[in-house]
């Protein structure tokens, strides 16, 4: 027999929905855990007493994995299942759910803070993780990273609200002149636009890397292959190994190995989510004035161009060339724009 095809709803089922979502969200809100009195539920047949809230620390498809916090550092999972009209839940998503033997389901998403977003195959945006504090922006000397791939990232952190961290792993690699050399001169520019840089691997530097990641909620982006995924099984000794690839030996690029994303409570304070490897990060759904926002350096000469439309190629009166030809906007920079600014067009 086909697959149904998905029912569109009405405006008027559309909002009963959403009324029933925010109805479960304000009665785990309420509750001790889903201890509130006891009663019919008036959004639907689950009894009040089943409802509970936790996040979403791993997704299996139609199935998610929830943790509770129990209290007294204890927490709980439960395998649940999603009803149909919860679409795009994600790794990091507070909800509201029932549990079950074997399976609970979730049954209402609650408001995110921030989300971290990119196309997919079709051009379609889709949240690869949410709620999140910190984005963790992963490079190492191999593969030979580019700065216009790390600009790409900072730009969707200035979006989502995110704070930046820049991870350089892999760090002693850089004994090779021919590694080191190329990586700090890409590198010298981001510390002084208030960039924080971090260099280690899985053998030193990790306290430092353990520092910035604790009290909050942080997410590894990056190429495949810049060892994300190591640096997550250093960070958590004792914990179940996360598989782990080698570079290609055709491509010199990175293997993909983690297949769906995962959040981790680091033994130190705060949670890391690990999401599958990234070799290109489209930026087509930001519009130009989005991308000029996400280059923080730019803030003071924006709208003090001569033209109201000036593209910062070479027109006359443009602040950001007059800017960079002062020493007061990195070339590097202004390049990495441009080529984001041309990959738009392209597209």
């Amino acid at each position: 027999m086909p697959a149904m095809a998905k029912r569109k709803l009405s405006r008027q089922q559309a909002w009963r929905i959403e009324k029933i979502r925010a109805e479960r969200a304000r009665r785990a809100a309420r509750s001790l855990w889903g201890q509130v009195p006891s009663g019919p539920d008036p959004t639907g047949d689950i009894p009040a007493t089943e409802e509970r809230e936790g996040v979403i620390t791993a997704h299996y498809g139609t199935q998610v994995e929830v943790e509770t916090d129990t209290g007294g550092g204890q927490r709980q999972s439960a395998r649940c299942h999603l009803r149909a009209n919860l679409d795009g839940m994600v790794t990091g998503d507070r909800v509201v759910f029932c549990p079950g033997e074997p399976m609970g389901v979730v049954v209402a998403q609650l408001p995110r803070t921030t989300e971290l977003r990119r196309p997919d195959a079709y051009g379609k945006l889709k949240a690869i993780a949410a709620n999140i504090d910190q984005i963790a922006v992963v490079i190492a000397p191999l593969p030979t990273p580019h700065a216009n791939l790390l600009d790409r990232y900072l730009v969707a952190a200035q979006e989502t609200g995110a704070r930046p961290l820049i991870v350089v792993n892999k760090c002693d690699l850089l004994a090779d002149p021919a590694l080191a050399a190329p990586l700090e001169d890409m590198l010298k520019v981001y510390p002084p636009l208030g960039y924080p840089v971090i260099r280690c691997s899985i053998h030193s530097g990790l306290a430092e890397l353990e520092d910035a990641l604790r009290a909050c909620t942080s997410v590894f982006v990056g190429q495949s292959g810049v060892g994300k995924t190591s640096l997550l099984n250093a960070l958590l000794p004792g914990a179940a190994p996360q598989r782990t690839g080698a570079l290609s030996e055709g491509s010199g690029k990175g293997t993909h190995t983690t297949t769906t994303s995962g959040l981790f409570h680091l033994p130190g304070g705060g949670h890391l989510i690990d999401s599958p490897g990234i070799r290109e990060f489209g930026l087509g759904h930001l519009t130009r004035h989005a991308v000029e926002s996400g280059f923080r350096e730019f803030h003071p000469y924006l709208g003090r161009c001569r033209f109201r439309d000036c593209r910062h190629q070479s027109e006359p009166g443009c602040a950001l060339l007059a800017a960079v030809a002062d020493g007061l906007i990195p070339a590097q920079r202004l390049a990495s724009y441009r080529h984001i600014i041309g990959s738009l067009d392209a597209s």
